[in-house]
């Protein structure tokens, strides 16, 4: 069943044994952060501050930081179930004649089950007034961030010529009460809002969601296909949709079960200085000019929680994120391309450092026209890396990749490096910002179509009547380890 809101995750988490409660007095300034940083690298609960320095709001951290805390949030441990259900929609024809739009009746009632409703009000909508940051228990993560950031806010904006509703997890940095900066990066979809009205001589209006039922937080997250409104994407995700509510100061929608809803503008005009800032790379990303974010109103709850999480060099609680993401959209990059057996981002690898893929090679080149046409969809344009495996490798498994790699690939026949390519905005090794080069790897066993003119070698294993022998006796034997 879904969840309808963040504190419904709560309760399942503590039912679970998956939160932690800290009554001692903690700081935002530093203190919060370190703490959560070290319970997600020991791999350790969700924690709960219910007494923060200079606020009456708890703050929830490290909510998403395990697998299982992830099939909590999502009601599943199928992720892969939620793609399908995309990929599905894509693939459903639009019936023609009477008899076909009876017999496609399921699926299009199922499909609108997940659209967003407007309700009148709801617990967001429980305190109302002028719009300031002051008393939210905004962290300080690093010690040389230039200041405050909301770090896991869900920037809603619409498109002026569409009406799609994009959700975005942009950091933004605290300026005062009523101004952050919005780090919208270039390539993602909030900027790309934010420039079609710009073109139309406007600012962008903005709503920043701070905690949000599970599926809601995840839509923000995920790289969903273009055009797809995010409300409905969150419904897709939980099987219904949810409710909505209309700002009190801008003309958009929010979660209706929302806590903390800071509404405003983004104005073209009013650019500052960003940064530094500690993010997901393990770096400190350089200062950079971006919009700022005015604050015209607040929506909450009277007694809301403060969602937040803290990024610096993997593994912490954004990898589990995107390994859900990983295996969520795994049916749509079959779908694009069915030769794709498995794929994977290694939490190591920051999202965009490196993606593995495994495929099921069927004539000479296979490989790189799979790297090309990843590189061509979406927010994997920015992928630094791809390796392409045979699909008997497990591409989940370091060992198994890298011995891939070193028997079935001569550097110089099959390694891709492209030049003037886009590369992820945080990336500290590229070049310039937002422009670098792209490495192909094609490990996948060659033929002599490719100009592997060598003898094929056989690969090991064991012979069936010895295997099964030992199979049948390794009790005997004593060891004390697995091994039938």
């Amino acid at each position: 069943m879904a969840l309808d809101d963040l504190g419904a995750f709560v309760a399942e988490l503590e039912s679970a044994g998956e939160l932690r409660r800290v009554t001692a007095e903690v700081s935002a300034d530093l203190e919060i952060a370190e703490i959560l940083r070290r319970v997600t690298y020991a791999r350790g609960p969700a924690v709960l501050f219910e007494n923060v320095a200079g606020s009456d709001i708890p703050v929830l951290g490290n909510a998403f930081g395990s697998m299982r805390r992830m099939e909590i949030a999502l009601g599943t441990g199928d992720f892969e179930g939620i793609g399908d259900r995309i990929a599905g929609l894509a693939r459903m024809e639009v019936p023609s004649g009477l008899l076909g739009k009876i017999k496609k009746l399921p699926e299009l009632s199922r499909m609108g089950d997940a659209f967003p409703r407007d309700v009148r009000s709801g617990p967001v909508s429980e305190v109302t007034g002028e719009g300031t940051l002051a008393g939210l228990p905004i962290l300080k993560t690093w010690p040389h961030d230039a200041g405050r950031f909301v770090t896991f806010g869900l920037v809603a904006t619409r498109h002026p010529d569409t009406g799609t509703y994009n959700l975005g997890v942009y950091r933004m940095q605290v300026i005062d009460d009523t101004h952050a900066i919005m780090h919208w990066q270039r390539h993602k979809r909030g900027a790309q809002h934010h420039e079609a009205a710009r073109e139309g001589g406007g600012r962008t209006e903005a709503a920043v969601i701070i905690g949000a039922d599970p599926a809601t937080v995840f839509s923000a997250v995920a790289p969903v296909p273009e055009g797809l409104d995010k409300y409905l994407f969150a419904g897709i995700v939980r099987k219904s949709g949810i409710e909505t509510v209309r700002c009190k100061t801008v003309s958009l929608s929010v979660p209706a079960r929302a806590e903390i809803v800071l509404e405003g503008y983004v104005d073209p005009a009013d650019m500052r200085d960003e940064g530094p800032f500690g993010d997901h790379t393990g770096f400190y990303t350089p200062v950079g000019s971006y919009p700022t974010f005015t604050v015209t109103g607040v929506m909450r709850r009277r007694r809301p929680t403060y969602l937040a999480t803290v990024v610096g060099k993997p593994v912490l609680e954004d990898a589990y994120i995107g390994k859900a993401i990983e295996r969520s959209f795994l049916p749509l990059l079959r779908m694009m391309q069915p030769e794709i057996a498995d794929f994977a981002m290694p939490p190591a690898g920051w999202f965009h450092g490196l993606a593995v893929v495994s495929i099921k090679k069927r004539y000479p080149g296979q490989a790189k026209k799979v790297m090309m046409g990843l590189w061509g969809m979406g927010q994997l344009s920015l992928t630094k890396a791809i390796i392409v495996v045979d699909a008997g490798v497990d591409v989940h498994d370091a060992n198994d990749v890298i011995w891939a790699v070193t028997t079935r690939a001569d550097p110089a026949r099959d390694t891709v490096i492209i030049d003037g390519a886009p590369t992820d905005t945080l990336d500290p090794a590229s070049p310039r910002p937002n422009h670098g080069s792209k490495m192909g790897i094609d490990a996948t066993a060659k033929t002599r179509e490719e100009g592997h003119m060598r003898e094929d070698q056989e690969p090991v294993a064991a012979d069936a009547a010895t295997a099964g022998l030992v199979d049948s006796r390794w009790a005997d034997y004593g060891l004390g380890v697995a091994g039938a």
